[in-house]
């Protein structure tokens, strides 16, 4: 990252440079890669301003603030960056998951409730029509508490289940 810190009205010390340079570099486990960091400090009268402007990704963010003290304009900046980014980086992830929302609409509304659910298998099998008594037997030979299948009779997708009992639920739609 090139850092570049220039000061108006105001000589830039090395230990002002220092200060500025280390705080702009913690951006960059935040939001990577940024390209440059300009730093601008400045002094008008008794007001002390810090501007910091970040080149990341084609995107720009800036931020300025104005206190009685340079140290503290720098924190201060720092601190509305860091919200500034905060909300940058919540915006991707929320973009992400709308560009997902087409491909599993019923994933993304569970991701938004619960977050921690996560889908780690998926399975495609063709389901050939069955009676429900058929469903069991296969569930049985496949060792299953539960099968998906398309109920021969009516033509519509079932679930079949082992019940805590041992006898056999079925799920049908209304």
């Amino acid at each position: 990252m090139n850092i570049i810190v220039t000061g108006r009205h105001l000589e830039v010390t090395s230990a002002l440079r220092d200060y500025a340079e280390s705080k702009v570099k913690k951006f960059e486990k935040y939001i990577s890669p940024i390209s440059e960091a300009q730093v601008t400090l400045s002094v008008e009268k008794y007001r002390h301003k810090a501007e910091i402007l970040l080149k990341a990704n084609g995107v720009m963010i800036q931020a300025e603030s104005v206190t009685e003290e340079i140290y503290s304009s720098i924190d201060e900046v720092i601190e509305k960056l860091e919200r500034q980014i905060k909300k940058y980086k919540e915006k991707l992830t929320s973009r992400r998951k709308e560009n997902r929302h087409h491909e599993a609409m019923s994933q993304a509304s569970v991701e938004e409730e619960h977050p921690d659910i996560r889908i780690i298998k998926r399975k495609r099998f063709a389901m050939k029509p069955m009676t429900p008594e058929e469903a069991a037997m296969q569930m049985d030979l496949l060792d299953k508490d539960f099968f998906v299948f398309t109920n021969a009779d009516s033509g519509v997708i079932n679930v079949i289940y082992r019940r805590r009992d041992g006898d056999f639920g079925l799920i049908e739609p209304a």
